[in-house]
């Protein structure tokens, strides 16, 4: 989410199919496997390369997707391999990566991603650790990240550069502990990966990276339209005067005249599904005997083929889970939808109610997944999810390094396919 880039010209060169095709900003983010495969035929590589950077530029919208388990970062490479030819290198594989080395930090790192990774900037007494009021009701006066806050709360999605503006907003300049700016998003966004959100705020803050991002006023102008610029500002200087704003440890003050501006109303955050979800507490007589296929909101992609005919298919939410991370009603609804399609069964219930229902089933299978993971093993048997990239067992703490082991011996995208696809077949 949060780093810096660059475009490959050779690679990214448009092929006559992509300049046919509709612009993904287009389709709307249904809570369907036909949409999620919708975008997937959609993407255009090249363009995707070109043009990533900027607000209106032809970003994929898979994020929500793969969060969900919807599809696999195998399926979206698949899928998109089978229309354009594409080298290991090229700017769409290797942003696929990030997601891969997020949940790989995560795996090495456990509850540890939620602490700094190593020392930052500042000393970490030196950030507040409650995100101010101006910035909840979008009224700093600031322009890029008002529009970043109520883009975030209208939608539920937030363009990569938009994050990283406002992160490092939220950091550098009004010396906010990372961690409250993280938790605050996670619970808004539709594609809220622990792992990606919380890594993405160290990367910005400069506990998970070499140094802190920055932006200022000229790079907004060139990457966001108009009404997000934001000339005669604070962010209007040089790189090396916001560098000393974010090594000095007083914070910019919120402008004095913020409460008297149009303020943007936070979305609520429930920690518990809504109640047209239909959602029941759990019950041993549903699954008393029965085999069951356990489905939470990180599993919703399509039921296994081999599944049999008598399974109970239930889906979960858990209140341990949602207690610690609650979500507002949109990402509720998008994940309820999706559920719902997928099985009339569906518990809300904590993990002792569970874990009591689970004991009468004769057998009880799922899809693992690390925001579940202090859970599901207790009941189920956990079966790996297909995976992209091969596993690297050596410790890496920069992208760079992962990316570089990853991708060792690979020419074009189709190999690492190849190379993963022995592991997919044995996970399904």
């Amino acid at each position: 989410m949060y780093r810096k880039h660059q475009s490959d010209p050779v690679l990214d060169t448009p092929s006559p199919e992509e300049e046919e095709t509709a612009p993904l900003s287009l389709l709307p983010l249904l809570p369907t496997l036909a949409a999620a495969r919708e975008r997937i035929a959609a993407v255009r590589p090249g363009a995707y390369a070109r043009t990533r950077n900027h607000l209106d530029g032809a970003v994929t919208g898979l994020s929500p997707y793969l969060t969900h388990g919807f599809v696999s970062l195998r399926e979206v490479l698949a899928g998109v391999c089978s229309r354009h030819a594409l080298d290991v290198q090229h700017k769409f594989v290797y942003e696929l990566g990030w997601r891969g080395f997020y949940r790989y930090v995560w795996a090495r790192r456990g509850a540890r991603i939620f602490d700094a990774l190593h020392a930052g900037p500042l000393p970490e007494s030196v950030y507040a650790r409650q995100l101010p009021d101006d910035i909840r009701a979008a009224a700093t006066g600031l322009p890029v990240i008002d529009q970043a806050v109520r883009t975030l709360y209208a939608t539920g999605t937030l363009h990569n550069h938009a994050r990283m503006w406002l992160a490092s907003y939220v950091v550098h300049l009004r010396k906010v502990h990372w961690r409250a700016g993280a938790d605050w998003m996670v619970g808004h966004l539709l594609d809220g990966d622990l792992a990606s959100n919380h890594l993405s705020w160290q990367w910005v803050a400069g506990t998970g990276s070499h140094k802190p991002y920055l932006f200022n006023a000229e790079n907004v102008a060139k990457y966001a339209p108009a009404e997000w610029h934001s000339p005669a500002t604070v962010l209007d200087t040089s790189y090396e005067a916001l560098c000393q704003i974010a090594l000095h440890p007083d914070p910019v003050a919120a402008e004095p005249a913020w409460r008297t501006r149009a303020h943007s109303q936070e979305p609520t955050l429930l920690s518990a599904p809504p109640e047209h979800l239909g959602s029941l507490a759990p019950q041993a007589s549903a699954v008393a005997g029965r085999d069951v296929w356990l489905v939470h909101p990180w599993s919703l992609g399509e039921l296994p083929a081999g599944l049999p005919a008598d399974t109970v298919v239930v889906g979960l939410y858990l209140s341990d889970f949602h207690l610690l991370w609650p979500w507002d009603q949109r990402r509720w609804d998008f994940v309820g939808a999706r559920l719902r399609e997928l099985t009339p069964l569906r518990w809300h219930g904590d993990a002792a109610s569970v874990g009591r229902a689970l004991k009468s089933a004769r057998s009880v299978r799922c899809l693992a997944d690390p925001h579940l993971a202090p859970w599901l093993p207790l009941w189920a048997h956990c079966v790996t999810p297909p995976e992209l990239f091969p596993p690297v067992d050596k410790p890496c703490d920069l992208f760079t390094q992962w990316w570089r082991r990853s991708t060792q011996g690979l020419h074009n995208a189709d190999e690492l396919l190849v190379r993963t696809g022995h592991r997919a077949a044995g996970a399904a």
